[in-house]
This record gives C-alpha cells, sequence and structure tokens, in this order.
C-alpha cells in the first residue's frame, strides 16, 4: 500500500468518527463539548463523583482496627524472627 493512501485512508476515518461524534453529542457546528475525563468510565459515560461513605467516626473506628491489626502482624513476625 501506498503511505500517501494510508494517511488518505485515516483522515476519511478520523471525518467520519468526529461527524458520528458530534451527532452523538447533538452538535454539528464543530463545537466539541468537553467531557471531564476524570469522571469518565470505560463505556464513554460521565460517573458521578461519589461521596465519603465513611463518617468521622467510622474513619476513627476503622484507623484503630488497621493499627491494631498492624500491631498484632509485627508482633508475630519479632516472634517467628527470634
Amino acid at each position: 500500500m501506498d503511505t500517501a493512501r494510508i494517511v488518505k485512508e485515516i483522515d476519511t476515518e478520523i471525518a467520519r468518527l468526529t461527524s458520528a461524534r458530534n451527532i452523538l453529542i447533538g452538535s454539528n457546528s464543530g463545537n466539541h463539548a468537553r467531557l471531564d475525563t476524570k469522571n469518565v468510565s470505560s463505556r464513554g459515560v460521565a460517573s458521578p463523583k461519589r461521596a465519603n461513605r465513611l463518617s468521622a467516626a467510622g474513619r476513627r473506628k476503622l484507623s484503630e482496627m488497621m493499627k491494631k491489626r498492624w500491631a498484632e502482624r509485627r508482633k508475630k513476625a519479632a516472634a517467628k524472627a527470634k
């Protein structure tokens, strides 16, 4: 295949995809709507921002539990080392 022909086919495909995108977002004027890429899933749909699900008391309790868990692990590791 000729390089110029490949480039022409790529340009044609880009134009086709751009046109399809404009139709899907409802804007044929060439102005592209911007999506917040941080909140876009793999399906390309913007997902709502998630609120914190733990209260301050819940986070504190979880922190204490994790500290206790890691202390026990350190204690077991120290016992194995001896």
